[in-house]
């Protein structure tokens, strides 16, 4: 009986954290966070800046895609040049989880 409580209590930790992001808290149930990768400001930090996202998906822990990269999310915001780079992360219960690079930039 020990022992089957044990792997369960394994099997949960492992399932949980099976797209887990190294840049934030991790929370078994839920986790909706967002930190900064990068600052590089030149020129205004509050001048009108562009956004570009670049996203990744895992589904169950088992299968995870996309490109979470900061050229796609500088190409999918017509960014050339960096102001900064943040990064957000969600996770539901294991269930699904998704990491998202943020460009601001010009």
């Amino acid at each position: 009986m020990k022992l089957a409580g044990f792997l369960a209590v394994g099997a949960l930790a492992a399932f949980g954290a099976g797209c887990a992001s190294p840049y934030t808290p991790f929370g078994v149930l839920i986790t909706e966070t967002k930190s900064p990768l990068t600052l590089t400001v030149e020129g205004d930090p509050n001048a009108n800046l562009r956004r570009g996202e670049a996203t990744i998906t895992c589904v169950l822990g088992l299968v995870s895609t996309g490109d979470c990269s900061i050229p796609t999310a500088m190409r999918n915001g017509n960014i050339q040049k960096i102001s900064h780079v943040n990064y957000e992360y969600k996770n539901y219960l294991g269930i699904l989880q998704e990491g998202k690079v943020v460009v601001y930039g010009e």
